[in-house]
C-alpha cells in the first residue's frame, strides 16, 4: 500500500499549474507594472498570494504536518516564520529599540506550529498584521536608494530580500503541500 497521496491539480489547461490561468488571482488584467518599485511590489504581492494559495483548504492538522525528521518545517510554521521575518525586517529599518520576537526564542515559530485552530488563526492574523506594518513603514520611503536604520539598509535591498525570502519559502510550500495531499503546481 502506497502511503503517498496521489498527485493532482484542478488545472485543466496546463496540468503542471496550480490553477488554470483564468482562475489564477495572481494574473493581472493589465500589462506589467511600470517602474522598479511597482515591479518589486507586484512580485512581493504575488509570492505572498502564492504562499496563501498553497495553504488554502487544509485542516490545522494538515497545515501543521512536518516535512521529514528532524526538520520542524510545516506550512503553518512557514506562515509563523514569515510573520516573524516581516517584524525582523522592520527592526532593520528602525533607529529605535527592536520589537520583541513574536514567538519567543529562535525556531519557536516552527516548533510552536501545532495543529490547533487557534494557532492557525493567530498565524494568519500575525502574518497579515506584520506584512501591513512593514509595508506601511516602507511606503514612507518610495526612493529605493534611501538608506534606513542603524545599518543603513537600502529600501531596494530590503524589497529584494523580502521577495527572495517569500520565493524560497514558496518552494518549500510546494513540496510540503504535495506531501500533505498530493496537490502540485506552480
Amino acid at each position: 500500500m502506497n502511503e503517498q497521496p496521489a498527485r493532482w491539480t484542478p488545472a485543466t489547461v496546463y496540468p503542471d499549474m496550480w490553477v488554470d490561468p483564468d482562475d489564477d488571482p495572481r494574473n493581472s488584467d493589465g500589462g506589467s507594472p511600470d517602474g522598479e518599485l511597482p515591479t518589486l511590489l507586484e512580485f512581493l504581492k504575488d509570492y505572498r498570494l502564492t504562499l496563501r494559495m498553497k495553504c488554502e483548504g487544509l485542516t490545522p492538522e494538515q497545515l501543521a504536518r512536518r516535512s521529514v525528521p528532524p526538520s520542524t518545517m510545516s506550512l503553518l510554521g512557514l506562515l509563523r516564520h514569515l510573520a516573524q521575518v516581516e517584524r525582523d525586517w522592520r527592526n532593520w529599518i528602525t533607529d529605535g529599540d527592536p520589537l520583541p520576537k513574536l514567538y519567543g526564542k529562535k525556531d519557536v515559530d516552527f516548533e510552536g506550529a501545532v495543529a490547533e485552530q487557534s494557532v492557525v488563526d493567530a498565524a494568519y492574523a500575525d502574518l497579515e498584521r506584520e506584512q501591513a506594518a512593514t509595508d506601511a513603514a516602507l511606503a514612507a520611503h518610495p526612493d529605493l536608494g534611501t538608506r534606513l536604520g542603524k545599518d543603513g539598509t537600502a529600501v531596494r535591498e530590503l524589497m529584494v530580500h523580502r521577495i527572495e525570502e517569500y520565493a524560497r519559502h514558496c518552494g518549500h510550500a510546494d513540496l510540503l503541500r504535495e506531501c500533505v495531499d498530493g496537490r502540485v503546481g506552480q
